[in-house]
């Protein structure tokens, strides 16, 4: 376990470069990654290459004992480049051209820019190959950033066209499988297939889920083209990419495949505030959401089933949400831990010292622009010394929750209510099991299920033959499955199935979908689960079961109530759980906890607000995101690694406001008192 920065000594006095390396050291960091946004300065006109001061940089931080993680500059082409090459150019969805001022304006399509990334990429890795400091790379920065993944210039209408005919071999094909009778949007060819730009009514949603996952494929292809040129030259080099938090355009599980190295940038107290529907409390938005945050870290250590990086991590205030609080006494140290405790390997701050020119002079570092250290600084230094030499295992989790961008992309592109977000209507049983202490690897459904005693799967919208066999041959091994509302309702080209929905998993579930309805916030549902009585919101379905026992029923008065909600199946040597109802938070905490009853999935009670266990290898991380101190009971002579009571051995452990505490047990040996 180990810390890391980003640094740019291109915005510093060489004379200052040595101090900084000094001071790096001595905090304990061992990663530095550089050179992400420098190819004006890397070469300041075609051809005239200055490698000089960053070949000084390397030089001057491997003396200190840092490690360098370069990056491909390729997210900021210079300006003399597009004065040459305006053809590189994005277009927004209106055609308007996204000009050069900013970062991320390029096309992953464009032919001209594609060969100036070969040229620069390669150029780079062939004055590092051989650098004894340099030890990885990270693709370009933050894929998609600022809606850059879909893209609507002329070069990217002819890929789809090709795209297209290379999927469906005829138009004959495309016709029939999207269903384009309807409205009269037949095409006669591929060509004629236009970007889905403004329109009077919504789109085709076949049109949409294809377009969208042509602009993903764009986006693979072009990582794929740095991940090759860098194994060229030196293939132990590890290759890796920072993506970013709660992000719906890009697909993480098909980028990862070309990564050694999944990493991710994590702003809690941005993402707080701005990719989530409830208002922060004032604990959030000093420490942000732990549920929020954790679900990003689970998310990208599926993705490869190995631990990940967070490569930037907020090291105080920043810039861009609508506030910017600063974070509570020790968010910044509490953080690194957190990810931790969900198989992070290395946390890197971003970045060294707050800049004095450019966007983001209102974003923190772990110095301040004079220098001197501030508060991230301090936090940082105390994690270093409290993860070093903390050798733990990858993250053994018991449960697995199924997340595929495809699905999130049908359901954007119809929700069929304002309220029904794929992401949080995930995040609503992710949180549950959070609660109770579950670690939690969130896989693609395609991913092997034979190791998880429980198997979440919250929105299953699109689903084929093959994915129902998956999911049977899972059950019938003795697996407990559990699935949301609105699973199975579309197939692979987002039309309706032949059969009522689940689709095929009617047979596995033993019940089918009679009728769904949306409600605005506004309404009351209520259902009755098990005799008690529960609220949930914004979706409702009527069950017909066939096989399955009827557990739930809507209370709700009018045509709803009495219709069953929510149905269980005993299938083959396993369990079938569907949900046909956005729960809240209360069914929710419920419902997963019979689930994980019924699995045999070892757990605490359910945890207050804030305060999250997470177990790696043998060791409890508890994670304080309140203002509020807390004590935990844990067995009689249990080892304290970390923890703000400073003994050897406890049967209590004192965790304080924004706090952390590492403890050598299980889960469900430590209570809150």
């Amino acid at each position: 376990m180990t810390i890391g920065v980003c640094y740019f000594p291109e915005h510093w006095p060489r004379e200052q470069w040595e101090s900084d390396a000094t001071n790096m050291a001595e905090a304990g960091i061992e990663y530095v990654r550089l050179a992400e946004f420098s190819w004006a300065v890397l070469e300041p006109e075609r051809g005239h290459f200055e490698f000089d001061w960053l070949d000084e940089a390397i030089e001057v931080l491997g003396a200190q004992g840092l490690k360098v993680v370069l990056c491909t500059p390729t997210a900021t082409p210079p300006k003399w480049l597009v004065d040459e090459r305006p053809e590189i150019i994005q277009a927004d969805i209106d055609g308007t051209p996204r000009h050069f001022g900013s970062r991320r304006f390029y096309c992953f399509n464009s032919p001209a820019y594609r060969e100036e990334t070969d040229r620069i990429v390669s150029r780079l890795a062939e004055r590092y190959g051989d650098n004894p400091y340099v030890v990885g790379w990270q693709t370009d920065n933050e894929f998609g950033c600022h809606r850059t993944v879909r893209c609507y210039c002329e070069d990217c209408s002819a890929a789809f066209s090709d795209w297209l005919a290379e999927k469906y071999d005829t138009i004959e094909t495309l016709n029939e499988r999207w269903g384009t009778t309807f409205w009269s949007q037949r095409y006669p060819s591929f060509e004629a297939v236009d970007p889905p730009q403004p329109t009077p009514a919504d789109h085709h949603p076949s049109l949409l889920l294809d377009y969208y996952r042509f602009a993903n494929d764009s986006v693979v292809d072009y990582n794929r083209l740095h991940a090759n040129l860098l194994r060229e030259v030196n293939d132990e080099w590890f290759v890796a990419h920072n993506f970013m938090g709660d992000f719906e355009t890009l697909d993480a599980h098909a980028v990862a495949d070309d990564l050694d190295l999944v990493t991710w940038d994590s702003y809690p107290t941005g993402f707080v505030q701005d990719r989530r529907e409830d208002d922060p409390t004032l604990d959030e938005l000093r420490a942000g959401d732990p549920d929020q945050v954790s679900m990003n870290h689970d998310l990208y250590r599926g993705t490869n089933d190995a631990p990940f990086w967070v490569m930037e991590q907020q090291p105080g205030d920043v810039n861009w949400p609508p506030t910017c609080p600063q974070p509570g006494n020790g968010a910044m140290r509490l953080w690194a831990h957190h990810a931790t405790a969900h198989g992070a390997d290395a946390v890197l701050y971003f970045r060294w010292r707050r800049c004095r020119g450019g966007q983001e002079q209102y974003h923190a570092g772990l110095r301040k622009h004079d220098g001197s250290a501030d508060r991230g600084y301090h936090d940082a230094s105390q994690a270093a010394a409290e993860l070093d030499g903390l050798d733990v295992a990858h993250v053994d989790a018991p449960v697995a929750l199924l997340h595929d961008y495809h699905d999130w992309w049908a359901i954007s592109s119809q929700p069929h209510a304002p309220d029904f977000d794929y992401w949080e209507h995930l995040r609503t049983y992710y949180r549950a099991l959070r609660a109770r202490g579950v670690q939690v690897d969130i896989i693609h459904p395609e991913t092997s299920l034979e190791d998880y005693a429980l198997v979440v799967a919250p929105t299953l919208h699109l689903m084929s033959e093959e994915r129902a066999d998956h999911l049977s041959d899972y059950v019938s091994d003795g697996g407990h499955l559990l699935l949301g509302a609105r699973t199975g309702y579309k197939d692979s080209y987002n039309r309706l199935p032949d059969a009522r929905q689940p689709g095929a998993l009617s047979n596995l579930v033993g019940a089918t979908v009679d009728q769904h309805e949306s409600f605005p916030a506004s309404v009351d549902l209520s259902l009755m689960y098990d005799g008690d009585a529960y609220d949930y919101r914004t979706w409702s379905e009527w069950l017909n079961p066939d096989e399955a026992d009827v557990v739930a029923e809507h209370t709700t008065a009018g045509v709803t109530e009495a219709k069953p909600a929510i149905i269980r199946n005993e299938a083959r040597s396993g369990t079938v759980t569907y949900v046909g109802v956005w729960p809240e938070a209360e069914l929710a905490n419920t419902i997963v906890g019979d689930a994980l009853q019924t699995a045999g999935v070892t757990s605490t009670d359910v945890l207050p607000d804030g305060l999250r266990v997470a177990e790696r290898d043998g060791h409890v991380w508890v994670t304080n995101f309140t203002s509020d101190a807390v004590t935990l009971d844990v067995p009689q002579g249990t080892p304290c690694h970390v923890g703000e009571s400073k003994t050897e051995r406890n049967d209590t452990v004192n965790v304080d406001p924004f706090g952390v505490a590492v403890v050598e047990c299980r889960v469900d040996d430590v209570a809150v008192e």
